[in-house]
């Protein structure tokens, strides 16, 4: 049965002066990637889809590599857009970013709401899903639209109880129709333990 992951960036070299979508990877992220690029962890996976973000596509790119595939890229998967306030001092993101999830309907100072950007990565992620023809499947992005991709498959109202921990390089797993078993999990127990032990959840909803 195909195995899908949703995978995110890891930590980033965070740059005021640059726009957000266009940040790479710090030392310690492309550190954790190639680590995971080298462990075979990923193998059998044939496809490696990715957002166009930066720090999406230097995730992936590895990851393909080692994998001997090429990155699809996918536009539409980017992060939530919050190009109308740009870059945010930590404290004040994280009080955006709160409200963002808390009130899914709401455009926070301007930001895309979390309910239409739901909608938007449920659609990418069925979209290329419905051409797969075998082989486990990678899509590559990121935390918010990753959380709000999880809620959606587990049947979970929009919360940010649900986000990838501190660091991102984190990722969940699920088989076609079927709910995450477990919630985020970083990247490097793809191959250094099991992953954490988690709870069944309900069948998902539809998601059209």
């Amino acid at each position: 049965m195909t195995l899908i992951r949703y995978l995110t960036h890891p930590q980033v070299r965070i740059d005021p002066a640059v726009p957000v979508t266009d940040w790479s990877l710090s030392p310690q992220g492309a550190a954790r990637v190639a680590a995971l690029a080298g462990s075979g962890a990923l193998a059998g996976t044939r496809r490696v889809i990715a957002s166009a973000e930066v720090k999406a596509q230097e995730t992936a790119a590895p990851l393909a590599a080692a994998l001997g595939c090429a990155v699809e890229t996918r536009p539409a998967m980017h992060e939530n857009d919050r190009s109308a306030t740009g870059f945010l001092p930590p404290a004040e993101f994280e009080k955006v970013a709160d409200a963002f999830f808390a009130t899914p309907e709401t455009s926070v100072r301007g930001w895309e709401t979390a309910r239409a950007a739901q909608a938007r990565i449920v659609a990418e992620v069925q979209t290329c899903l419905a051409v797969h023809q075998g082989g486990d499947v990678l899509f590559v992005g990121h935390g918010a639209v990753g959380t709000l991709l999880w809620c959606a498959l587990a049947g979970q109202p929009i919360s940010r109880r649900h986000d990838q921990l501190p660091g991102g390089g984190c990722c969940f797993a699920f088989t076609p129709g079927c709910a995450p078993q477990t919630g985020w999990a970083p990247m490097e127990q793809l191959w250094q333990a099991p992953p954490q032990a988690g709870a069944t959840l309900p069948p998902p909803p539809p998601l059209a």
